[in-house]
């Protein structure tokens, strides 16, 4: 035996063969080992993208309430209970903004602190801001963290992940940058705060403005600067600059760089844009409509601040949180109008929460087609896949179920009305953060189920329900089609 051999080897080797016969050999014999390649790899589903975000935010939950149990943290003597820091620091890192103690008061400088950096890290994203420092670091993305990074940002190739955490990182820097400076000089400048307290209350206010997180270091949130548009409307403008999503930022910066027309935009771009714009107005209108003689809110206030606080509230209905008018103090037709605007959110790979505005607007062009007969859905001269409309009723359904049983719940166990419930659980849900008044009131069940829904509405429905499957089941065999009546 030649030493060059091993057992199992033929000796001498056969003569090798060209043509194509030889090619088709090797072909066969490289699709046979790329089939049985699977079968060697190890199973491990806490492996994918879905369970690492569900496991990478639930880690930093852990920890911030840790960090928020500290007697450092609180304002007052002894530490904050572990159901208060837990219900905090989730409402944090899921940019919520509901709160059961009065941040200002409750918490000391270093447990504010605490929430700024949870729902900084909470909004960039978990797996986007792990994929940024290693970008940063080694100047390379492996590709195992473009694919988390892809589950977060909802990017379609592997190619665009490293473009797109880049822009993530510039659009966060600029915005909130830009915001600090301008609320803080007006704060300094024209209502007395000392230079250092107003740096950190413009920092604040800026970082929790464009990360949809509504946490405020005043008591009665922004009413005290509802007539202020020096606040009200640069927070706004963030608000919406962070509902929209980051794959649209990086993706108009690109086409302003090309000088492109809008009509080279992406579909999700368009429909993000546009129907931001519908829902934004209609909400503005809504406002004004509803509460334009409500004596409590917008009723002794001037025909301006009437308008400023109309589009100021419809953008905070976008899953930021802030308020310059009381929603305790609004009509019920108004908070019916405002569940609907937060159940919506802003758009996908943002901030924001809610179903999303692609969702609601994908699903009315697919009842647009189904009223006209026609068998497939086209908006802006594209065609809808049946993959897409299916994961939109998915995430719709799912959402709907899961506030019905929240609001069911919570009827049980609280002594509030329909109309308060349903607002706290859609803006639990939606992460939003309004509220009618009623979440310190809860009971520490209440609380628990409240926690459930920032977490569940943060992640998003169909991640959770991906994350919890520990595999996906392939249907091997198809039953005869038959059509039931429907309606």
């Amino acid at each position: 035996m030649s030493p060059r051999t091993v057992p199992g080897d033929i000796w001498p080797p056969p003569p090798r063969r060209s043509g194509t016969a030889a090619r088709l050999r090797s072909r066969l014999r490289r699709a046979l080992w790329s089939r049985r390649a699977p079968s060697v790899v190890p199973h491990r589903p806490w492996t994918k993208p879905p369970q690492l975000l569900v496991g990478g935010f639930a880690l930093v939950i852990l920890v911030g309430t840790g960090l928020l149990s500290l007697p450092a943290a609180a304002a007052g003597p002894g530490a904050a209970p572990p159901l208060t820091a837990l219900f905090t620091a989730t409402s944090a890192v899921c940019v919520t903004g509901l709160i059961v103690v009065d941040t200002p008061v409750y918490w000391s400088t270093f447990g504010q602190w605490v929430i700024l950096g949870l729902f900084q890290i909470g909004g960039f994203g978990i797996m986007t801001l792990a994929t940024v420092l290693s970008l940063l670091v080694t100047r390379r993305v492996r590709l195992r963290m473009q694919l988390r990074a892809g589950a977060e940002t909802k990017s379609v190739t592997l190619g665009e992940v490293r473009q797109l955490l880049l822009g993530i990182l510039q659009v966060t820097v600029v915005f909130e940058a830009l915001l600090t400076a301008i609320l803080s000089a007006r704060l300094i400048l024209a209502h007395g705060e000392e230079p250092l307290h107003g740096l950190r209350l413009g920092l604040f206010h800026a970082v929790s403005a464009f990360n949809n997180a509504g946490f405020a270091l005043y008591s009665d949130s922004l009413e005290s600067f509802a007539t202020d548009p020096w606040i009200t409307v640069p927070v706004a403008l963030a608000v919406i600059a962070g509902g929209l999503g980051f794959p649209v930022w990086v993706e108009l910066y690109r086409h302003a760089r090309r000088r492109r027309e809008p009509h080279h935009w992406t579909l999700h771009a368009k429909i993000t844009l546009v129907t931001t714009a519908v829902l934004l107005a209609a909400g503005w209108a809504g406002f004004l409509l509803l509460e334009w003689r409500n004596p409590d809110t917008m009723g002794p206030l001037s025909v301006g601040d009437k308008a400023l606080t109309g589009f100021f509230q419809s953008a905070m209905t976008r899953t930021a949180g802030f308020n310059s008018l009381p929603f305790g103090d609004m009509h019920t037709q108004t908070l019916f109008m405002t569940d609907m605007l937060m159940f919506v959110g802003g758009g996908s790979a943002g901030t924001a929460g809610g179903i999303k505005v692609t969702t609601f607007a994908l699903l009315a062009f697919v009842i647009y087609a189904n009223v006209r007969g026609e068998s497939s859905v086209h908006i802006a001269r594209r065609r809808l896949t049946e993959g897409v409309i299916q994961q939109a009723i998915t995430v719709v359904l799912l959402a709907i179920g899961l506030i019905f049983t929240a609001t069911m719940a919570l009827m049980t166990i609280t002594p509030f009305t329909l109309d308060q419930i349903l607002f706290e659980v859609i803006s639990a849900f939606s992460t939003v953060g309004l509220s009618t008044g009623i979440t310190g009131d809860l009971s520490p069940p209440g609380e628990v189920i409240v926690i459930v829904l920032m977490f569940t509405g943060r992640l998003g429905p169909i991640t959770v329900a991906t994350a919890l499957a520990l595999r996906r089941r392939t249907r091997r065999f198809e039953y005869p089609q038959e059509r039931p009546i429907v309606g």
